[in-house]
Formats: C-alpha cells, sequence, structure tokens
C-alpha cells in the first residue's frame, strides 16, 4: 500500500468487491468504493464519525489546529466563522485581482517555448495567487524555497502516514523537514507579526482572522490565526496546481478538447480577461476540468473515517472504532459510472453522472471550504492559457505516471511544448 495505494487497492477491489476489509495493524480498515455508501458514509453518517486520529496527527505538524485538523463544535465554529470569505460573493469580489496575477504572470512565460516547464511554472502561479488573497502581498523571491519545503514536508507526511510509529523529528536523518518545517512555520509567523502593529490593514483573509483575535482573542488566539494562514496557504495552492498540471496534459495530449475549449474561449472573450458572467459561458472549458479531476483528483484518497458507535451501512454491521477509507480515484474510474473510464471525454458530464461516482471536492458537511475558489481560480487561468497557447506534448512524450504524495502530481515534474495561439484574421 506504501508503494502504491491506489493500485493495490484496485487489485483488492477486483478481487473481493466494493466493501472490503484490510487489517493494518492496530486497524481494521473496511474500503468503501461504491458510490451510494460512499456518499451515504460521508454525508448522511458525518455525525457518526471522527478522522483518523494518526492521519490528523501527521498533517497538524504544519496546520496546527485548523480548521482543515479540528472536530466537533471547534470544527463547526472555525468553519462558520471563515465561510464568508470562500462564499461565491467573495470570490467574486476578488476575481479582477486574481485575473491581473495571472495575466502578469503569463506575460512573463515565453511566446514559444520548445521545452515549458508547465508544473513548475503553474505552481508558482497558484502560490503568488493564494499569497496575494491571504496576505495582500506577491510571493516574490520566497516562492522558490516554498516550493522545496513543501515538497519535502508531503513527501516525509506521506511515509509517516503508514506508519503508527515514528522516529522523532529530532533524529540526524530527519535535519531535511526539521528545516522545512521551521522555514514554514517562520514565513507564516512573519507575515502574522508585520501586520498585527497595523491599522486598518487589508481586508484579506488574514485581515479578517486579526479581526476576530481582536474580537475573540479567547478563541482566536495569534496561534489560531496562524494556524488558519497556514492551511490556506498550503490547500490554497496545492490542489488548484495539481489539478492545472494534469489539465495542462489533458489539453496537449488530446488536440480535438484543446481546439473546441479554444474556440469556445476566443469566441465568447475574443482577447478580454475572463470575469464572473463570462466565465458561466465556457461550457467546454468547464466540461474539461470537470474530466480532468475525474481522471486525475487532487486528492484521490479521503483522511480516513473512525465511527464512534455500531454503525450500519449497506446490508453490512460494523462495530464502534471500525475505519473507514474511501478512495475517490478508484470510484471516479469505475467502467459501471462512466463508459471507458481510462478516456478522456469531457463530453461525458454533459449527461449526469451516478450519484457519488464524482466528488473531487468531498461531498457532506465536510466539503471542501475553498472549491467555489478553487473553480473559479481552476476557470480562469485555463481560459488565459487557451487565450495566449496551444500546449503539445514532448516530442516522445509517454503519459505521465500520477504519484500521491498527499495530492496526485506527476511523478516526473510535467514539461510541455507552447506555441503562440494566433488570433483569427478579420
Amino acid at each position: 500500500m506504501e508503494r502504491d495505494l491506489l493500485g493495490t487497492l484496485a487489485a483488492w477491489q477486483r478481487l473481493y468487491g466494493d466493501i472490503f476489509h484490510v487489517r493494518t495493524w492496530p486497524e481494521h480498515q473496511i474500503m468503501v468504493l461504491d458510490p451510494a455508501l460512499a456518499r451515504e458514509l460521508l454525508a448522511s453518517r458525518h455525525e457518526e464519525l471522527i478522522r483518523w486520529e494518526h492521519g490528523l496527527k501527521v498533517l497538524s505538524q504544519l496546520h496546527g489546529s485548523s480548521v482543515l485538523i479540528s472536530e466537533g463544535q471547534a470544527w463547526r465554529a472555525k468553519r462558520q466563522a471563515l465561510l464568508p470569505a470562500f462564499a461565491p460573493k467573495a470570490v467574486q469580489a476578488g476575481l479582477p485581482d486574481l485575473v491581473a496575477t495571472a495575466e502578469a504572470a503569463l506575460k512573463s512565460w515565453p511566446a514559444q517555448s520548445e521545452d515549458w516547464p508547465m508544473e513548475e511554472a503553474l505552481t508558482t502561479l497558484t502560490m503568488d495567487i493564494i499569497m496575494r488573497q491571504v496576505f495582500s502581498l506577491p510571493m516574490g523571491r520566497h516562492e522558490q524555497q516554498a516550493r522545496h519545503s513543501l515538497r519535502t514536508l508531503s513527501q516525509a507526511a506521506d511515509r509517516e502516514f503508514y506508519h503508527p510509529l515514528r522516529w522523532p523529528d529530532y533524529m540526524p536523518w530527519k535535519r531535511s523537514k526539521r528545516q522545512a518545517k521551521a522555514w514554514l512555520h517562520g514565513f507564516i509567523d512573519h507575515q502574522v507579526q508585520t501586520r498585527l502593529g497595523q491599522e486598518g490593514g487589508p481586508e484579506d483573509l488574514l485581515g479578517r482572522l486579526l479581526g476576530l483575535h481582536r474580537e475573540q482573542p479567547q478563541v482566536w488566539s495569534l496561534q489560531a490565526v496562524r494556524d488558519e494562514c497556514m492551511t490556506a496557504f498550503l490547500a490554497g495552492h496545492e490542489t488548484v496546481a495539481s489539478t492545472l498540471t494534469w489539465w495542462a496534459w489533458c489539453m496537449a495530449a488530446h488536440p480535438e478538447a484543446q481546439e473546441a475549449a479554444a474556440q469556445e474561449v476566443l469566441d465568447s472573450l475574443q482577447h478580454s480577461p475572463p470575469m464572473a458572467q463570462g466565465l458561466g459561458q465556457l461550457r467546454q472549458l468547464g466540461l474539461g476540468l470537470q474530466e480532468t479531476m475525474r481522471l486525475y483528483p487532487a486528492a484521490p484518497v479521503l483522511i480516513s473515517r473512525r465511527n464512534t458507535r455500531p454503525l450500519k451501512l449497506g446490508s453490512w454491521h460494523f462495530p464502534a472504532r471500525t475505519m473507514f477509507m474511501v478512495p475517490l480515484g478508484l470510484i471516479q474510474r469505475d467502467a459501471r459510472w462512466f463508459a471507458e473510464p481510462e478516456a478522456f471525454r469531457p463530453q461525458r458530464f454533459e449527461e449526469a453522472v451516478e450519484r457519488g461516482s464524482h466528488m473531487p471536492f468531498g461531498t457532506g458537511p465536510r466539503v471542501c471550504l475553498g472549491q467555489h475558489l478553487a473553480s473559479t481560480e481552476m476557470s480562469v487561468i485555463a481560459a488565459m492559457l487557451l487565450q495566449r497557447f496551444r500546449l503539445l506534448p514532448l516530442p516522445g512524450a509517454r503519459p505521465p505516471r500520477p504519484l500521491l504524495h498527499i495530492t496526485l502530481r506527476p511523478a516526473t515534474a510535467l514539461h510541455l511544448r507552447l506555441e503562440p495561439r494566433q488570433p483569427k484574421s478579420c
């Protein structure tokens, strides 16, 4: 499972079906690959579940006690306080800044390239966008160190998920993890400390959190503010960068789908930047992103859940403290729910899909808090890319091998060819 989680689970599904038991000492885990049962577990039975304690302990090394980690009433209070910052109205209000940041970045790309580091460029862009939304500052010179630290920590966390006991971080061979963690904590802490003494700062996420700190210092301590900023910064760029990287590959590998989406963008927007009204007209673009998230969900395996009391799921009865894992990445590639599941076919989403078979942002009360922001950001960047460039694979390139380190990324950093997309002659 540690070497290839999704491949291992897929092989077991073929042998044992949609519900099967895996004994991973000291746990009993139930794998749930039936869409209806997965949705029931995550939505209808939410109040009966907590999330995997060891997994949360690993993630809390960076995220502290943020909304991503919290459970119960603490989670409800934090999510309710943060919802306005991620609501559709707030996302639309921030659209001009998002577009301006993307436009500045894309102007710095070459008009043509035979070997463009697409994954690195998209990660840099999404990191800069979330930095401005959380702190109203550009990423600037910190971008390379941030990417290196995040890569180091995601690899370390992925290893620690599989081992109930871990060596303490002060061990000599964990030096790189210690340094990466210290840098990220110091980076976020610096942003918070710099703003503490300012009067009437920007109306960004940090500003909202500092307002909560001033109103309720016992509930919203400075540590709580730092934790939410860390989670917003990490989750707010990593999942978007992952999806856009896979989308760029799908476009390059399927030129007909790319041209259909590009023609729609040019017909609808011409060469104007996408705004809220225009984004709603980009149906082909949206279908392509949906299909990308089906094939390559940023989080193909949700954090496991544990039932706090005996639970009936379908025809099965499970004792309290059973663990449940929901591998969305396998459900979304099941031929029973999606014909030719390995094929990139955006048009499949023009018709209704089996309920529970496509949940790239999760479902139920813990559905991704930033789904509106992520969807808008992906659509804006994808549209602006297609306005300017034609994406092509490198000569002899093979489909990238997916690698799961917290999020799903290509095992080797994605490079593509860029060609300028000439405007239509009048």
